[in-house]
C-alpha cells in the first residue's frame, strides 16, 4: 500500500483565508475534487494552519493527508 504524500494544495488568501484544494481517489478510478475554504475566526482555522506547517500570504504549499 502506498502513502500519498499530499491530498491536494492549499493557499493563504490576502484576506486570511485559508483555500484548500483536495482531491480524493477511490477503487475504479472514482476521483472527487474539493475547494474547502477557512476563515480566520474558523474554530478549525488554527488547526489546519498548523497541520500545513504554516503558510504565508501567497504561498502555494501542498496538503499532506490528515490522521483518520
Amino acid at each position: 500500500m502506498t502513502t500519498r504524500q499530499s491530498i491536494g494544495s492549499a493557499t493563504l488568501r490576502p484576506d486570511g483565508v485559508l483555500e484548500l484544494m483536495l482531491r480524493a481517489e477511490g477503487t475504479g478510478g472514482i476521483v472527487g475534487d474539493s475547494v474547502v475554504t477557512y476563515a480566520p475566526d474558523d474554530v478549525n482555522y488554527k488547526k489546519v494552519f498548523e497541520h500545513l506547517g504554516g503558510i504565508k500570504t501567497g504561498e502555494v504549499k501542498p496538503v499532506p493527508p490528515f490522521d483518520e
